[in-house]
């Protein structure tokens, strides 16, 4: 069965009320998306954060979903727009001076790690944070998210020779920081 099929019987099973729906799109497709987190955050737990709450906000509005293409894309399309939300609210509270609000740790429970960083993946993090972060959403939507080039431009309100130029530049810029960074 192909993956837009299996997903759109996972969605439609979902919105009857069949919880083991949720859950296999919830491990179909956590390590993808955590993957795709920490290439925008470069922090573990922030990434785990915000998938998580990309999946409460999915399961919460289960009768309202309307996924036409690829889940996988919309699934990445919420979790780059819960990240760039939560860095623009960043933003927000320290150009205004507003200490950080205390967090309400949730009494559930975490999941567990859902990936351990190897030493590649550390270096590449590093290299990732390095490069803008217009950039750094692209390449990441692009090969962790799966969308393509067409889709992140629709979604981002850009033109596509905007977007392949900033996966270019992004590519070109973290091939120089590895390279740099190999030959120390």
């Amino acid at each position: 069965m192909g993956q837009i099929v299996e997903d759109k019987l996972l969605i439609w099973k979902f919105k009857l009320g069949n919880t083991d729906a949720l859950r296999r799109i919830y491990e179909k497709y956590k390590n993808d998306l955590l993957k795709l987190a920490v290439t925008l955050t470069n922090d573990v737990n922030t990434a785990e954060d915000a998938v998580q709450d990309v999946f409460v906000s999915f399961a919460q509005s289960a009768a309202r979903i309307r996924v036409a293409g690829n889940l996988k894309a919309y699934l990445a399309t919420c979790v780059a727009n819960r990240i760039r939300n939560a860095r623009r609210d960043n933003q927000r509270h320290e150009a205004f001076g507003l200490e950080e609000a205390d967090c309400v740790v949730c009494e559930t429970g975490r999941p567990e790690q859902w990936a351990i960083l190897s030493e590649k993946m550390e270096l590449l993090s590093k290299a990732m944070a390095q490069i803008p972060y217009e950039q750094r959403e692209v390449i990441g939507l692009y090969m962790q998210g799966g969308m393509t080039f067409r889709q992140i431009a629709k979604v981002r309100n850009a033109s596509i020779n905007t977007i392949q130029g900033r996966y270019r530049y992004g590519m070109n810029k973290l091939r120089s920081i590895l390279n740099s960074q190999v030959d120390k």
